[in-house]
């Protein structure tokens, strides 16, 4: 049932470095998720989350006050960290995320759009239909992009069937595009329950919830011994999560497989690198785009 009742916003414009620890704690003051914003042309990264209540000005203005204080004493370029608290008619704030997104194209295999952009794919596109909402991933952050470049690159190999694994999926666009591509078995999980929603409900409308298994889970409590190895694994973490689990993560690869590790800071992708290469891994793609760098990682 439609409603005309307003959304209440509150916005906190940062940097591309601190958006994910900005969304962590927008979402961990109000329980919904957040969406970012990042506009290339001002370098500047809006996050946002949407409630159907008035907000407490005060109080969400000093807890988030005290977030951002916490995420700069970390180290982290907060940019203006200036914070926003506005009422928005509900159908001004789907029309406003409208003027962001546009489609994204991963060579000639891969086509992400939303639903009310009419580009025709290319002969032999697939198409991932995403649209932004209270919580979305369209691929246009670039560690998401990098990731649906590399399961591109592995959907040309040779092999006839290959398997993915998502860590942390998210809204579902990687193992969508993968299970689009036509790889099998795919498997994703996500700690987070409303990703898992969401997730859920895109691979509904790409039609290939049959081909996703989609759950919750912990990767700090996967077992070290997995029942299934798989040909591609895409792990889009934050770094410390990423060495803390590096057995975990790397004993769910196939020999021969690619493990790509993305959602990782610049200056901390040395760090990483270096933990994976222990385990008998060496790097062989990176790309580095604005804060943030992402590598892909083959057994040497």
């Amino acid at each position: 049932m439609k409603t005309n009742k307003p959304l209440w916003r509150i916005s906190v414009t940062t940097s591309i470095e601190a958006e994910d620890a900005v969304s962590e704690l927008l979402g961990g003051i109000s329980g919904a998720a957040a969406a970012a914003y990042f506009n290339l042309e001002t370098g500047v990264s809006t996050v946002s989350i949407f409630c159907d209540r008035k907000p407490d000005a005060r109080k969400s203005t000093a807890e988030i006050a005290a977030g951002l204080k916490n995420i700069l004493e970390c180290g982290l370029k907060i940019g203006a960290g200036s914070i926003e608290i506005a009422k928005v008619k509900r159908e001004d704030w789907a029309e406003s995320w409208k003027r962001h997104f546009h489609p994204l194209e991963i060579g000639a295999a891969l086509l992400v759009k939303p639903s009310w952009i009419k580009q025709r794919p290319k002969k032999g596109q697939v198409v991932v239909i995403l649209d932004p909402g209270l919580s979305f991933g369209t691929g246009q952050h670039p560690t998401t992009s990098f990731c649906l470049n590399e399961i591109v690159r592995a959907d040309a190999r040779p092999t006839k069937i290959k398997s993915f694994l998502d860590i942390g999926t998210g809204s579902g666009i990687l193992a969508i595009s993968a299970a689009k591509l036509g790889f099998q078995p795919v498997h994703a999980f996500d700690f987070d329950p409303e990703s898992v929603r969401v997730a859920k409900e895109n691979t509904r409308k790409n039609r290939v919830d049959a081909k996703i298994k989609l759950t919750r889970g912990d990767v700090t409590k996967l077992p070290l011994k997995p029942a299934r190895q798989y040909d591609l694994v895409c792990a889009n973490l934050i770094s410390n999560l990423l060495i803390a689990e590096k057995k975990r993560i790397v004993n769910r690869l196939k020999p021969g497989g690619t493990l790509v590790l993305a959602g990782i800071l610049a200056v901390e992708f040395d760090e990483v690198q270096v933990a994976f290469e222990k385990l008998g891994l060496k790097l062989v793609a990176k790309r580095v785009e604005n804060e943030w760098c992402s590598g892909s990682f083959c057994f040497s």
